[in-house]
């Protein structure tokens, strides 16, 4: 089907947003900041990996340096310089959804991923010219992706079908879940053997490539594509007709204040993407400190989680539209059983690791099994807002994201506080305020969460056109 390919393409789109910018970075900042600071844990892991990581590292390190330049940057430097990506982010979701109803969401998108892409090139180059310029290079980088990835979300408006709608998204998720593990897989391989620049000179390269490929197969709805069937379109027009129109400039500001579910899934936002930004960002850190592996390994360690993640969130979809398709389970308990699951299983698995750093291959477990039941959340919260106000997606997928962009503002910066104050129980700090944020977010959810429309999301006649009928009436 058209919308499932639709979909499929959309992966090649998250594949070089900001997640995959933040996994990045953080892959080159084990070779771009001097890692003398970031000496083992008393504690740390007996069991190593089973490579000859120890015996390279010291020449792996000389190799890089020789290769690219090493920059002193200390832990809360490094926190602000992975913040920046999200600081001027919270200007552009709002007008990012207007944006994309006025130019569609095709040359908006596309043109966003080419941007963002050639900022990924200049990274090294404002890197080597100083802190402050890779910091003004990430701002912008952060508010171009967010218009990027808030006019996506319009176009599902258009092509998702109720009961296809959780398979579908997840699809295009999986991409973003799907770049983080090819960068960290590749990206550690990359940083040893031909320095760090390359590996935003070739994942660079490549959204440039997937921006030209955007333009040529993406549509911004049915009714416009070249290529769709008849069956298809018409099936897709009327699963969507009831849903209503798109809501153009007319906002029900008030009622959407007061509205306790879409409070719960904006701070259910804020809540995941708060341990999101926590393993993209910390987990390779966490990794070389504790368990002393070479930047080859630990980019392949730390790939595993988004692997698992990867594998585990589209047919986490396809379950969530079987339970509602068949008419087992209602949608208001799919998503909050989907996000009960998502939040609570993780937290146990996440804060045990710290307990279990003595074991190399358990901690290591324990995390690639977290991020499998992390990724449930896609057909959980996470995608709520197209249930409650499927009329006003874009504009509710832009307040999520201002939500998911403070975590993301202060998560690695606190953590970056809270390592440098102890280098060891800094990390247990780290996975125990992870997981109570999650489970506070959680709580909210499941009081207050609803999976039915709204009232001010449903569509209505304009009062004009109801005067104008009544008046026809009498006549």
């Amino acid at each position: 089907m058209s919308n499932t390919v639709e979909a499929g393409t959309i992966v090649g789109g998250p594949v070089n947003n900001d997640t995959v910018n933040t996994a990045q970075v953080q892959t080159s900042k084990k070779v771009m900041v001097n890692n003398t600071a970031l000496s083992s844990s008393p504690n740390a892991s007996t069991e190593r990996p089973p490579t000859d990581s120890q015996d390279n590292w010291n020449e792996t390190l000389n190799e890089s340096k020789a290769v690219a330049a090493v920059y002193d940057w200390s832990p809360e430097i490094q926190g602000i310089i992975l913040s920046s990506l999200n600081y001027g982010s919270f200007l552009a979701p709002i007008p990012s959804s207007y944006m994309a109803e006025v130019f569609g969401t095709r040359y908006l998108s596309g043109t966003c991923m080419f941007i963002t892409s050639v900022l990924a090139l200049f990274t090294p180059l404002a890197a080597d010219t100083g802190v402050t310029v890779l910091i003004v290079l990430r701002v912008i980088q952060g508010i171009v992706q967010v218009v990027l990835l808030t006019s996506q979300y319009s176009i599902w408006a258009r092509w998702a079908p109720p009961q296809e709608r959780s398979q579908l998204t997840t699809i295009a998720v999986a991409g973003s879940v799907l770049g983080c593990f090819i960068i960290f897989f590749v990206g550690g391989y990359l940083c040893q053997t031909m320095g760090w620049p390359y590996v935003f000179y070739i994942f660079g390269g490549i959204g440039c490539v997937c921006s030209f490929l955007w333009f040529a197969v993406i549509y911004d709805d049915p009714v416009n594509h070249p290529f769709i069937s008849t069956r298809e379109k018409e099936y897709i027009v009327c699963s969507l007709a009831q849903e209503g129109s798109p809501p153009g400039w007319s906002l029900p500001i008030k009622a959407m204040i007061k509205s306790l579910p879409l409070w719960s899934i904006l701070i259910f936002y804020f809540s995941d993407y708060w341990y999101f930004f926590v393993q993209t960002s910390y987990l390779p850190t966490f990794i070389t400190s504790v368990f002393q592996a070479n930047i080859r390994d630990s980019g392949i360690l730390s790939a595993l989680p988004f692997a698992s993640a990867c594998i585990f969130i589209v047919p986490g979809g396809l379950l969530a539209d079987f339970l509602l398709s068949r008419k087992i389970l209602r949608l208001n308990t799919i998503r909050k059983l989907f996000t009960a699951i998502a939040v609570l299983l993780p937290a146990v698995l996440f804060t045990s690791v710290f307990w279990v750093r003595s074991s190399f291959s358990t901690a290591i477990a324990f995390l690639t099994i977290s991020s499998a039941f992390k990724s449930f959340a896609q057909s959980g919260a996470l995608v709520n807002f197209m249930d409650i106000a499927p009329r006003y997606s874009a504009l509710l997928r832009a307040l999520s994201q201002i939500f998911s962009y403070m975590a993301g503002a202060i998560s690695p910066t606190v953590n970056g506080f809270l390592i440098s104050q102890d280098p060891e129980l800094g990390w247990r700090n780290v996975f125990l305020f992870s997981a109570a944020v999650g489970i506070l977010g959680l709580i909210f959810y499941l009081i207050v969460g609803q999976a039915e429309v709204q009232d001010w999301a449903k569509y209505r006649h304009a009062p004009t056109s109801e005067r104008t009928d009544a008046s026809d009436a009498s006549a």
